[in-house]
């Protein structure tokens, strides 16, 4: 398996494609299957992998076609990487934040859910609305919440994009 993904970049953008629509699938049934309500700093959390997924999809395509210049795709693929890499700092922000090593952001209380207008008056809607902290993890598994795992699936997938980038600067 491993000698055809050397040959094969376009493999490991299709990899970081799927892995990706992937943790953006698991965070959104955290979300909307299990009621676990994202924060400010989880939203954020989302960008890379939003970025990535088309950014991949095209990198795949490229890197399966034989006249495309290996530059280009270690520039994508270091793109990639970067990206995963910042949002694996991000996610230790965050994590860090929940274990209250340091203060969050501003927003941190911001992400109140429940306002829709729908419950009567304003006061009731305001009364009625939960409001998500960043400070407090919503769920752990093995001592991680979801901005622990972000971290590992971040550095995951910017090695993975890493070794694409290495792969095609041999080329």
């Amino acid at each position: 398996m491993f000698d055809t993904l050397r040959t094969k970049p376009h493999r490991l953008a299709l990899m970081l494609a799927g892995l990706a629509a992937l943790t953006l699938a698991g965070a959104f049934v955290f979300q909307f299957g299990f009621g676990i309500e994202p924060c400010a700093l989880c939203y954020q959390q989302r960008y890379a992998y939003y970025a990535a997924l088309p950014l991949a999809l095209v990198l795949a395509g490229l890197a399966a076609r034989e006249e495309t210049p290996g530059l280009w795709l270690v520039i994508l693929f270091a793109l990639c990487a970067l990206g995963f890499v910042a949002n694996a700092a991000l996610g230790v922000y965050h994590a860090g934040v929940e274990w209250h090593w340091w203060p969050g952001p501003v927003t941190c209380a911001s992400g109140a859910t429940g306002l829709d207008g729908e419950q009567g008056s304003l006061w009731d809607a305001i009364g009625a609305a939960r409001v998500v902290r960043c400070d407090e993890a919503a769920w752990r598994f093995l001592g991680l919440s979801l901005a622990g795992y972000n971290v590992l699936i971040s550095l995951g997938l910017a090695t993975i994009a890493a070794w694409g980038a290495a792969l095609c600067w041999r080329k």
